[in-house]
């Protein structure tokens, strides 16, 4: 049956749409609470509904709409913004205290002007590493004293602009530290930037105390490309030595943390950063290195809906290994993506075919490696929960994914369909057959027209496409759920056209002769 008619539409609604709730599927609960507020405000009141309610009735709204029917753009991403801010709100509670705080968002979990504007509205930072990126903060509004700069491959060019601005700067090796030096002389001092006060500059420090269970993920191995390794001969006394002879290098920074990585062990890497400041400070005879950037990394659940680890259980690793980092003679700047963006994003896109091929069902749907890359190249390490829903956006089924978190057990068991389940893959539409969002789970029968929807993908997925099979990028939209039931749409981005794919990619221009 085609997908039309199995659907009941909705009319096009740009900025809302309401769901009746007598008529509504979802399994989530609700919370006590009222008023929606705004999302930048970390004092407004929590929204009535639970986030799984809420995510429910932005799926169901997409059906109503009818958005999904149309070719043009058969998937989305959408960004709950209540669950942003709600972490956000988490993040500062939980390094509440006394001492400086900056706590910054990492710009490449979510490449997106007006999601970065979000964290903007609420106070934060931004953490980037490349031109680009730093582009994109300067766009969403974020001052150039909260923007923390690092890359590996910085060139001199993108130097001397983070310098003009009052940028905070991690430098990423002894080339680089050189490189700033001679630049030093020629670029205005932090009087005549557009910081607003004197940056925060200092060495990347690899502390060398081991990889996670993602080796690719992990920036604390030996033999990582990232910062000046600690633990390798003689390098601890040249950064001592780096820092006597340079009084502007004023903070450290270590990233130990990523999926995959435990607690104690990202806990550990900030301690030795912290040791080696006191060393600097006592080297020097007062407190030069007054920050110290502990980085972010912190793992994310991908088998369930809760949060865990918290930041609250974050910095409570972080105090039991190194108590004096929070006693208030040390400002402390983080940047964290995946843990405050997951959670928030779900991708939904359509069911176009499905067919049994060797005893399983094969779903073919519109999301796959161009939205979710990392799941489909390394689906061990990057496993996603993938729910099944009817052409109307009621729930039928949820599959589950295992733990990558360290230590992690089993994964849960599945939201099991009340239909007969059958062992069933969940394939995207690039051009090659590694291109699964789940392999070998059970699933009930679909039908053409139905959607699915991809848990946990608000950073590092639809945010940031692979152009593979020259794939539009997906339109992506935040949403809100007022007490009364309507969903509330913000377009973040729009929809790329075939067009706009043909003139990016150089097509309708002149060939250069030279």
């Amino acid at each position: 049956m085609d997908r039309r008619d199995r659907r009941t539409h909705g009319a096009h609604v740009d900025h809302e749409h309401s769901v009746d709730p007598e008529k509504r599927g979802g399994h989530g609960d609700r919370e006590a609470s009222a008023g929606l507020g705004a999302p930048g405000d970390l004092e407004a009141t929590v929204p009535l509904m639970a986030f799984t309610e809420r995510r429910a009735r932005a799926v169901e709204a997409l059906a109503a709409e009818g958005f999904l029917d149309d070719d043009g753009h058969p998937l989305i991403g959408v960004l709950d913004r209540y669950r942003v801010r709600d972490r956000v709100r988490e993040l500062h509670d939980a390094f509440d205290g006394p001492g400086g705080r900056l706590h910054t968002v990492a710009a490449k979990a979510a490449t997106l002007v007006p999601v970065l504007r979000w964290f903007a509205e609420a106070g934060m930072g931004c953490e980037v590493a490349s031109p680009g990126e730093l582009a994109m903060a300067l766009e969403a509004g974020f001052d150039p004293a909260d923007i923390v700069f690092d890359s590996p491959a910085k060139t001199p060019a993108e130097l001397r602009h983070a310098l003009e601005l009052g940028a905070n700067l991690n430098i990423d090796n002894a080339q680089e530290l050189a490189r700033i030096d001679e630049l030093r002389t020629t670029v205005p001092g932090p009087g005549h930037a557009r910081s607003t006060r004197t940056p925060s500059i200092g060495l990347r420090i690899n502390p060398q105390t081991g990889s996670g269970g993602i080796e690719a993920m992990s920036t604390a191995s030996h033999t990582s490309k990232f910062g000046v390794g600690l633990a390798d001969p003689g390098v601890r006394e040249m950064l001592v030595e780096a820092y006597a002879e340079r009084p502007w290098l004023n903070q450290v920074h270590v990233h130990s943390g990523s999926q995959g990585m435990a607690l104690h062990r990202i806990a550990a890497g900030v301690a030795a950063v912290y040791d080696l400041a006191e060393e600097i400070n006592a080297r020097v005879g007062h407190r030069q290195v007054d920050r110290i950037d502990i980085g972010g990394g912190l793992p994310v659940d991908f088998t369930s809906d809760e949060t865990d680890p918290t930041f609250h259980q974050y910095r409570a690793a972080i105090e039991d290994a190194v108590p004096g980092l929070f006693d208030g003679r040390y400002a402390v700047t983080t940047e964290f993506g995946r843990s405050l963006l997951a959670e928030a994003g779900t991708i939904v896109a359509r069911v176009e075919y499905v067919k049994h091929v060797g005893g399983r069902q094969v779903v073919i749907t519109h999301a796959g490696a161009q939205v979710a890359t990392r799941t489909a190249f390394a689906p061990d390490s990057w496993p996603l929960r993938v729910s099944l829903h009817t052409p109307d956006g009621r729930f039928r089924a949820m599959t589950r994914a295992h733990d990558t978190r360290a230590g992690g057990g089993p994964a849960p068991e599945p939201i099991r369909p009340t239909d007969p389940a059958l062992r069933s893959d969940v394939a995207g539409p690039c051009c090659f057959s590694g291109d699964l969002l789940a392999q070998d789970v059970d699933l009930p029968a679909a039908e053409p027209g139905d959607l699915v929807a991809v848990h946990d993908t608000g950073a590092y997925y639809f945010s940031t496409p692979f152009s593979y099979n020259a794939l539009p990028r997906p339109e992506v939209r935040g949403y809100e759920v007022g007490a009364d039931g309507r969903v509330r749409w913000e377009q973040v981005r729009a929809a790329q056209s075939v067009g706009e794919i043909v003139a990016e990619s150089g097509g309708g221009r002149p060939v250069r002769a030279d």
